[in-house]
């Protein structure tokens, strides 16, 4: 709710500070006051457009602070995460009211203090302007954004939300409880939507998508013949390495096994003195010692080392004639290019290689649009599109039951708020699109048509009442939206909503203002004391002449709450002009009889 409200050099109004009442709040005060004034600051607080002329005369710039206390549940919402209501109302975060209002003070890098937000505006005499939340500058959008789910202006120079198709389905909804069956279409629509996007994908890119497909299947089918396997292109490098060397290893490895092993590389060489022969004549030698010991020892060393070197000598000795030809050179060449080619292209190594391959394999399924694809997700699609459109039809049955009450109840209000004749029809109607009537929120167009006197024409609301009586069916429709579903997490500003109003219906209309303010915060500029007395609180707004020091200043407006006598002699001057006895004691008579009764009105039904 709005908790207060300061204003400073706004129009003629120097210095003021309002504390509305959680309830119901009067501002009352003679025409021409400057009672405008308080709701120029509400707008201009909620980013509405900065005009310099009403900068007060003499003052740089004029400032206005509204201060919002928000409910414990609202604060509460911003660490909840839960952003995907399909519920009416902001469309992004899935909130609505004041907790929309966190949500979006939260995007914008502000969080509630001590349960408050803050919401400032200073225009200056030269026409710029500055919007701060909770202390920090923000685009002036912000604060209509914010502004706009905390506060509701009624009035003949506000645009009616509820004049867009959008709102009236959100409202209809709000009242109609379809919460549960919303949701449901909202999730079978978003499936249907994917579905469209992947499809309309497919087909807006078809010639792209099949170049990108043959590009993969072309590049897969070409590993797939080659077959690479990981590490083979540095074995064949190390293999193509000792046939370049042929010549130089066989004239080194017969060496070494002519010095080891003669029998080796000449089975004839009797004669020949090899290490080998060598090492087995010591140990010969060495045994022949009878003496033990270190003898033994070393012939012991000598046949290891003698078994170590016949190793060595059978592993050169399979390496001599296994170089290749030049043959077998050629075939290892052409291998190694065709792998360092698929290397360049899909490598650098060729296990990054195969790990493309794999990739691209996957890849192809989703970019293959072949017409059987294309047909397969039609399928798709439509079982989809049937489950979407059977939730858009339990949807649209809630929506008409509710369309049908609230169009009824919000007529009975009218005949109560001095408006006989007057009528509501909330028509729900399936959307003129035979191809595909389903949209994010279902199949129905939903209208307001008010009928704002017997034998008029039904027209679209905001073309069809004057200002006072649009106040009056929104008060209605307000009513009825509270009495159903509990009040609303905002504060309701009425203007002109006394307009041709007075007697009985005056009482009436204080009474279902009154009544309304026990869910919702009401505040009401009005000139009527039937309508005044039902407040909780009551601010009367004066116009005092210049002080004669500083006349350049003009005419200085003030407000100021009223209790008690003095809250008396403001109902006196409302009802008669004057403060005679009479005039008090009737005052007096309505006071008491607006709070005599305020409970029992309060909690009555529409007809009550």
């Amino acid at each position: 709710m709005l908790e207060e409200l300061d204003i400073r050099n706004l129009g003629p109004i120097r210095e003021a500070t309002i504390a509305p009442a959680a309830g119901m709040t009067a501002i009352t005060g003679e025409t021409g006051a400057g009672k405008s004034m308080l709701l120029s600051a509400i707008r201009l607080v909620s980013g509405g457009a900065a005009e310099s002329s009403r900068v007060s005369a003499g003052a740089d710039e004029a400032w206005a602070q509204a201060i919002f206390a928000l409910s414990d549940d609202a604060v509460a919402s911003e660490h909840s995460g839960d952003t995907n209501d399909a519920g009416s109302g902001d469309a992004d975060s899935g909130f609505t009211g004041a907790a929309a209002a966190v949500a979006k003070a939260h995007d914008a890098g502000v969080d509630p203090e001590d349960g408050e937000l803050f919401l400032s505006r200073t225009v200056r005499a030269s026409g710029r302007s500055r919007a701060v939340l909770g202390g920090k500058s923000v685009p002036r959008s912000v604060l209509g954004a914010i502004a706009g789910e905390l506060v509701t202006i009624h009035g003949q120079t506000d645009q009616l939300k509820i004049a867009a198709s959008s709102r009236q389905r959100e409202f209809l909804d709000r009242v109609a409880g379809d919460e549960a069956e919303l949701a449901a279409y909202r999730k079978a629509w978003d499936a249907l939507a994917a579905m469209d996007e992947r499809l309309e994908r497919l087909r807006s890119q078809e010639s792209s998508a099949r170049q990108q497909a043959d590009y993969l299947r072309e590049s897969i089918d070409r590993i797939n013949r080659i077959d690479p396997q990981p590490g083979e292109d540095e074995e064949l490098k190390a293999r193509r390495e000792r046939i370049e060397n042929a010549a130089d290893i066989a004239q080194g490895v017969g060496s070494a096994l002519g010095a080891l092993d003669a029998s080796q590389v000449d089975v004839d060489a009797a004669d020949g003195a090899s290490a080998v022969e060598l090492i087995n004549h010591a140990v010969t030698s060495l045994r022949a010692i009878r003496v033990g010991g270190t003898f033994s020892e070393q012939a012991d060393r000598l046949e290891s080392i003698n078994a170590d070197l016949g190793d060595v000598v059978f592993a050169l000795s399979q390496e001599l004639g296994d170089e290749g030809s030049v043959e077998d050179l050629d075939q290892i060449n052409g291998r190694i290019h065709e792998l360092g080619d698929l290397a360049r292209r899909w490598g650098p190594t060729l296990a990054d290689v195969l790990a493309w391959r794999d990739k691209a394999a996957f890849d192809l399924e989703d970019l293959d649009a072949s017409p059987e694809k294309v047909a397969e997700l039609e399928s798709e699609r439509q079982t989809l599109y049937d489950a979407a459109l059977a939730a858009a039809d339990v949807l649209s049955a809630a929506r008409v039951a509710a369309a049908a009450d609230l169009g009824a109840r919000v007529t009975e209000e009218l005949g109560s708020l001095a408006m006989l004749g007057a009528s509501l029809e909330v028509r729900v109607t399936p959307r003129d699109k035979a191809d595909d009537p389903l949209g994010p929120y279902g199949r129905d167009d939903i209208a307001f048509l008010f009928t704002p006197f017997e034998g008029s024409p039904q027209l679209p609301m905001g073309k069809s009442a004057s200002g006072g009586e649009l106040s009056r069916l929104m008060l209605a429709l307000e009513l009825v939206a509270a009495d159903t579903r509990g009040g609303a997490d905002q504060t309701f500003i009425f203007d002109e909503v006394d307009a041709g109003v007075g007697g009985k219906a005056a009482v009436e209309l204080g009474k279902r203002l009154a009544r309304l303010a026990r869910s919702a915060q009401v505040i009401v500029v009005t000139h009527l004391a039937q309508v005044a007395s039902w407040a909780d609180a009551q601010f009367v707004v004066t116009k005092e002449p210049p002080d004669a020091d500083d006349d350049d200043l003009g005419v200085v407006t003030t407000i100021a709450e009223v209790s008690g006598e003095t809250r008396v002699h403001e109902i006196a001057r409302m009802l008669s002009g004057s403060e005679s006895e009479a005039s008090l004691d009737h005052a007096r008579e309505l006071l008491s009889d607006s709070r005599l009764t305020l409970p029992l009105a309060r909690a009555g039904a529409a007809g009550d």
